[in-house]
C-alpha cells in the first residue's frame, strides 16, 4: 500500500510572512530553514508520496487576488523541483473559515481519493504548523508532525527543526504483517505473519511433526507466526502440507510489499550433529526451487518425506522466491530439521532491512 506525506505550505515549507506577499516583490519570499534539504532527502530515500494541502482564505476574491498567490506558488515549486522534489498532488482550499466547508482543513473533503483503501494512512503523516494540521491527521486516520515550540496533543512529533523531521521519518518502520486465508474443498487455512516479530508461534496443522518444523521457522527466523489448518487428513497429508506452503508463501509476499530496503538474498549453512544443511533464498519475484536432498524413510513422524520438497516448492511458488536446498547426513530427522532451521535463518537474513538504504534491491527497479 502507498504512504503519503500531507504537507502544509505556509509556515511549513515557506516562511509565513507577517504581511501579504506583494506582486513582483520577492523580498518576503523565503523557505523554512533546512526544509528544502530535508524534503529532498525524504523524497529520494523514503517511500512516501508528497501531497501539498493548504488553506488559502478567499483566493480569487478581491481581498486575495490570484496574482498575489501564483507567482510565489510557482516559484516555490520550481525551486523544489530543481532539488528533485515533486508533489503528486496539490490541494488548495479557497474558502473562508466562517463558511465551514468540508474541503477546508481540518476537513477532508478534498482528500476522498486517499480514503479508498489504496493508501496506508496509519503509516502516513500530516506535517504542518497549525493545530488544524494535527486535527486533519486525526480525521484521516494518519499521524501528525507538528512544527512549533509547544508540544501539540496528539502529534507523533513536535519540533521546529526539519533535520528532526527527516530523522524521525527515517526511523519509522512500516508494519510488515500479513494475514492470508486459503479455503478450498480440501483445506481451510489461516496464516498470520509478522516479519518483525520475536518468534511467537501458534501452529496447528493436525500433523505433529509438521507443526514442529514450522515452529523452527518462527523461532529461528524471529517471526511471529500463526498457522491454523483444517485439512482432509482422513484422505492423506498431501493437501494439508501443500496448501500450508502455498498460504505461507502468499503471506510472505504480502508482508514484504515492494521489498524496499531488504537484503533480498539470504543463505545459511546449518550443522546438526552429523548433518550439514545448506539453504539459500532470493526474494526475486520469480519462483524457482532446487532440491538436493534424499530421504530413505517413508515418513518422519507423521509427515511423508516425499512432501518435504513439495512444501518448499509450494512456498517458492507463491512467495515468488528462488530457493536452493541441499543436505548431507545420515539421520533423517536431523536432515529435515536442519533444513527447516537453515530455511528460517536464510529468510531472516534476506528480509533484514538496511536503515541506510530504502531502495528496491534490483537494477530493474521492481521485484
Amino acid at each position: 500500500m502507498k504512504k503519503a506525506l500531507f504537507i502544509d505550505r505556509d509556515g511549513t515549507i515557506l516562511v509565513e510572512p507577517k504581511t501579504d506577499y506583494q506582486v513582483d516583490s520577492f523580498e518576503k519570499f523565503s523557505f523554512v530553514p533546512k526544509s528544502i534539504r530535508n524534503l529532498a532527502k525524504i523524497f529520494q530515500e523514503l517511500d512516501y508520496e508528497f501531497v501539498m494541502v493548504t488553506n488559502q482564505d478567499g483566493l480569487g476574491t478581491d481581498s486575495y487576488p490570484e496574482d498575489t498567490f501564483w507567482p510565489y506558488q510557482n516559484k516555490m515549486l520550481e525551486i523544489l523541483e530543481t532539488e528533485g522534489i515533486k508533489f503528486d498532488d496539490i490541494l488548495i482550499d479557497r474558502s473562508f473559515e466562517h463558511e465551514g466547508l468540508e474541503s477546508r482543513k481540518p476537513g477532508i473533503g478534498m482528500m476522498k481519493r486517499y480514503l479508498s483503501g489504496e493508501y496506508d494512512l496509519a503509516n502516513s503523516f500530516v506535517i504542518g504548523d497549525r493545530l488544524t494540521d494535527v486535527k486533519l491527521a486525526e480525521n484521516l486516520g494518519a499521524k501528525a508532525i507538528f512544527i512549533g515550540e509547544s508540544k501539540a496533543a496528539g502529534a507523533a512529533l513536535t519540533t521546529e527543526d526539519w533535520d528532526e523531521i527527516y530523522t524521525f521519518l527515517k526511523q519509522q518502520k512500516t508494519s510488515r504483517r500479513a494475514s492470508v486465508r486459503r479455503a478450498t474443498s480440501e483445506t481451510d487455512i489461516q496464516v498470520e505473519v509478522d516479519l518483525d516479530g520475536t518468534g511467537k508461534m501458534n501452529i496447528n496443522t493436525g500433523l505433529g511433526f509438521f507443526d514442529h518444523m514450522l515452529e523452527q521457522v518462527a523461532k529461528h527466523g524471529k517471526l511471529d507466526l500463526s498457522i491454523q489448518v483444517k485439512g482432509d487428513l482422513h484422505i492423506d497429508e498431501h493437501h494439508t502440507i501443500e496448501d500450508t506452503g502455498l498460504a505461507l508463501g502468499e503471506a510472505f509476499l504480502q508482508a514484504l510489499g515492494d521489498k524496499r530496503g531488504i537484503s533480498r538474498y539470504g543463505f545459511f549453512l546449518l550443522p546438526m550433529d552429523e548433518v550439514l544443511a545448506q539453504v539459500a533464498i532470493d526474494f526475486s519475484g520469480r519462483p524457482w526451487a532446487v532440491w538436493n536432498a534424499d530421504f530413505k524413510r517413508e515418513k518422519v513422524g507423521d509427515m511423508p518425506t516425499e512432501m518435504f520438497f513439495h512444501f518448499f516448492k509450494s512456498f517458492s511458488d507463491t512467495a515468488k522466491a528462488n530457493l536452493n536446498i541441499k543436505v548431507e547426513g545420515d539421520n533423517e530427522h536431523h536432515k529435515i530439521e536442519a533444513i527447516f532451521k537453515g530455511f528460517a535463518r536464510a529468510i531472516r537474513m534476506a528480509i533484514e532491512r538496511d536503515p541506510q538504504d530504502n531502495n528496491i534491491p534490483s537494477t530493474k527497479g521492481i521485484l
